[in-house]
C-alpha cells in the first residue's frame, strides 16, 4: 500500500523539533565579559572610529546611499575606500560589500562559469556554499585542510571529462576551529592546476600579517587569487572588501546579482572603514597584547586538557548540543559572555563553545574563566 506526500511540518514544528535536539536559537544582549564577539582588537567601540565616523558626518558625509550603487548610490567615498583598499592589500582592485556573507555569495554565484569545478574546505563558511548552484558548476567538498584530497577531486573531475576552470575555496583563519588553512601548499596546488583561488581572511585581517593585512598578505595581488577582508571583526566597523583583478571586478559589477540589486552600503561607514586601515597599519602595539592573550589562554587550556589551537579563536569541543549549552548557561551566570555553537554551524557530534578572544578581557580574567570552567565541566 503505498501514502501520499507526507505533510510538511509546520513551522512550530520545526520549531519544537529544534528545541528538543537542544539547537533551538534566540537573540540575546550583551551581558558580561566578552569572551564571543569578533571585535579582536577593540576597535568597535574605540575613540578613534568614533572620530573617524564624527569627521566624515562634519565634512558632509552621508549616512544613507539612497540607491544601487549603479544608479545614484555610488558615493566617493567608496570609491576611495577601494582605491585605498586595494593599495593596503596589495591587489589590482576591490568592491566594497555590505556584509562578508554578501561578498562570498555573490563571488561563488557569480565568477565561476558553466562546467567549472569549486572544490572547497569542508568546513567552509556557510556564505561560500550559499552562492553555488549545482545546476550550473560542480562543487564538491574536500577534507578540512587536507589538500592531497583535494588535488585528487580535481583529477579524478578532469579525468571524468570536467573541462572548465577549477576554484579551490579555503578560510585563511577557521571561524569555528581557529586552526589555519596550509596557505603555501594550497597556493602550489593552485598553481599545479591553473586554478583560481578564493580565500576568506574573514578573522585574520586586522589580526595577522604585516600592518594587519592577513595570513595571505604576501600571496595577495596574484592573477588567480581573489581574497575577501570582512571590515566587522578586527578592523570593527562593517561591510567586506573584496579583492580581486580588474577583469572580475567588472564581472561582478556586471552580473553580480547581490551587488547590483542591492542599495549601496553607507557612504559613512565606507569613511570609518578608511580610518580603519590606517588604524590597522599602526596598530603593532594591538596585536602584540592580544597575541600575548592567545599565549596566555594556550597555557590555561593546556592545565585543563583541552585542545589548543594556537589562535584568538578556541573552540572547547564537547560533542553533545545540550551539554553544550548547558556549560555555556553554567558560565552566563558566573558572569562570561560564551555561546554554545552547534550543528548546522558545526558538523554532527561536534557541538562547542567558542572562546574569541579579544582586548577587551585582560589575562587575570582569562585565569578566572579557567579556574571556573574547570568548576562547571566537572559537573557536567
Amino acid at each position: 500500500m503505498t501514502t501520499g506526500p507526507q505533510k510538511p511540518r509546520s513551522h512550530q514544528e520545526v520549531l519544537d523539533g529544534l528545541a528538543a535536539k537542544g539547537r533551538l536559537r534566540a537573540l540575546k544582549g550583551r551581558r558580561g565579559l566578552d569572551f564571543t564577539s569578533n571585535d579582536y582588537l577593540a576597535l568597535a567601540e574605540s575613540d578613534a572610529l568614533r572620530a573617524a565616523a564624527s569627521e566624515a558626518l562634519a565634512r558632509g558625509v552621508p549616512l544613507g546611499a539612497g540607491g544601487s550603487r549603479l544608479l545614484r548610490g555610488n558615493h566617493p567615498e567608496h570609491e576611495a575606500l577601494e582605491e585605498e583598499a586595494a593599495s593596503f592589500f596589495g591587489h589590482e582592485t576591490a568592491l566594497y560589500f555590505p556584509a562578508g556573507f554578501a561578498a562570498n555569495a555573490a563571488i561563488t554565484a557569480t565568477l565561476p562559469r558553466e562546467g567549472d569545478l569549486i572544490v572547497y574546505d569542508s568546513l567552509i563558511h556557510a556564505s561560500i556554499r550559499a552562492g553555488l548552484e549545482p545546476s550550473r558548476i560542480a562543487a564538491i567538498p574536500a577534507p578540512h585542510n587536507d589538500v592531497d584530497a583535494m588535488e585528487a577531486i580535481i583529477k579524478g573531475w578532469r579525468a571524468g571529462g570536467g573541462k572548465g576552470r577549477v576554484w579551490i575555496a579555503v578560510e585563511t583563519l577557521y571561524s569555528m576551529d581557529g586552526d589555519r588553512a596550509p596557505l603555501a601548499d594550497l597556493v602550489a596546488l593552485a598553481a599545479r592546476h591553473d586554478a583560481m583561488l578564493l580565500l576568506d581572511e574573514a578573522h585574520a585581517t586586522g589580526v595577522y600579517g604585516d600592518q594587519g593585512r592577513g595570513l595571505a598578505a604576501q600571496y595577495e595581488g596574484a592573477p588567480n587569487i581573489i581574497s575577501l577582508h570582512t571590515c566587522g571583526k578586527g578592523l570593527g566597523a562593517a561591510g567586506a572588501l573584496a579583492l580581486m583583478p580588474k577583469v572580475y571586478r567588472d564581472f561582478m559589477v556586471n552580473r553580480g546579482r547581490a551587488f547590483i540589486y542591492s542599495t549601496a552600503p553607507s557612504p559613512l561607514m565606507a569613511a570609518v572603514v578608511r580610518a580603519a586601515l590606517k588604524i590597522s597599519a599602526r596598530a603593532d602595539q594591538e596585536r602584540t597584547q592580544l597575541m600575548v592573550l592567545v599565549r596566555h589562554a594556550g597555557e590555561g587550556l593546556r592545565q585543563l586538557g583541552l585542545a589548543v589551537s594556537g589562535s584568538q579563536i578556541q573552540p572547547v569541543v564537547l560533542g553533545e548540543d545540550r551539554r553544550a549549552v548547558r556549560l555555556a548557561e553554567a558560565l552566563q551566570a558566573r558572569g562570561y559572555d560564551i555561546r554554545a555553537i552547534r550543528p548546522p554551524t558545526v558538523p554532527e557530534g561536534t557541538a562547542r563553545l567558542r572562546l574569541a578572544l579579544t582586548r577587551h578581557v585582560t589575562t587575570a580574567d582569562l585565569d578566572m574563566l579557567f579556574a571556573d570552567l574547570r568548576v562547571e565541566m566537572a559537573r557536567l
